[in-house]
């Protein structure tokens, strides 16, 4: 089992992996993501980049904590550039990772050469209320995170079954198998800190909104890209508004026929997205 929890408010040594070499390119998954989701999109790119790929606390192999607030992350972050020498970084963050780096980069923009944020919006989204199907397929996440007793199930497959019985998209559910393994004794339980992300959810969706940024607008130090999926309901037109009030500059790409996870459904398109080409 994991060790105990570290204190409230710590900053801590991020788990990461690292690949290629070159100018520093950094990717913060979202939330009950890791950086295992971003190895495909990471080996595309190390012939351009030293592409680090962190695990942000409470997820992946780095440590838990009881506390999971952006301030928590950002400083988090702060600390891994700082142990990585990174001195400045191309930051690429999706949906919660996403708003880290929109924070990060508008309190150390010494630190940010470009910034693209991955199919999230600066906004508060339990405004927008429980029918969205981000919001219903949330509570259903959280829904299965409150189920302690994974001990119960014996194989991948069990738990596929179980998961289907409330998520029907099978990307949803690999993507939270991902989040299980098994202990030395063979059970299994969960790698995320269930407990502490239920808890933090509601922050997690709701801050970092145009009201955080309004004392640090317009933001132009550095070039910014927003990419939607479009069967996504992550960044709509309104939202696409007062994004452009925060980065007047800010290039939108939106991806045809991708929703949330569109570096999972459209992988070549991304990566020329990053590398600023044209798709053969």
């Amino acid at each position: 089992m994991r060790s105990s929890l570290l204190p409230f408010a710590f900053i801590m040594k991020l788990h990461f992996r690292k690949f290629g070499s070159g100018p520093v390119l950094m990717i913060l998954h979202g939330l009950y993501g890791s950086s295992d989701n971003w190895i495909t999109i990471a080996r595309k790119l190390e012939d351009h980049y030293t592409v680090l790929l962190p695990d942000l606390r409470n997820h992946g192999a780095s440590p838990h904590s009881e506390s999971h607030t952006y301030e928590d992350m950002v400083g988090d972050l702060v600390q891994f550039f700082e142990d990585t020498g990174t001195k400045s970084a191309f930051l690429i963050g999706h949906s919660m990772g996403g708003k880290v780096a929109m924070r990060f980069a508008a309190e150390y923009p010494e630190r940010v050469n470009r910034l693209m944020i991955v199919d999230i919006a600066p906004k508060n989204y339990l405004t927008e209320g429980k029918s969205l199907k981000h919001i219903r397929q949330h509570e259903l996440i959280l829904e299965l995170l409150q189920n302690p007793d994974l001990s119960r199930f014996h194989s991948r497959i069990e738990l596929d079954d179980f998961f289907s019985s409330k998520i029907m998209e099978e990307t949803v559910r690999l993507f939270l198998l991902k989040n299980i393994h098994r202990t030395h004794d063979g059970i299994f339980e969960w790698k995320i800190n269930a407990s502490v992300l239920r808890d933090a959810f509601r922050p997690i969706v709701s801050e970092t909104d145009l009201s955080w940024f309004e004392e640090r607008i317009p933001i132009t130090a550095y070039p910014v890209t927003f990419v939607r999926g479009l069967k996504s309901e992550y960044v709509g037109d309104n939202d696409w508004k007062d994004i452009q009030r925060i980065y007047p500059e800010a290039k939108l790409v939106d991806f045809e026929g991708a929703g949330h996870w569109l570096h999972a459904e459209q992988p070549s398109k991304l990566i020329a997205t990053i590398l600023e080409k044209e798709l053969s």
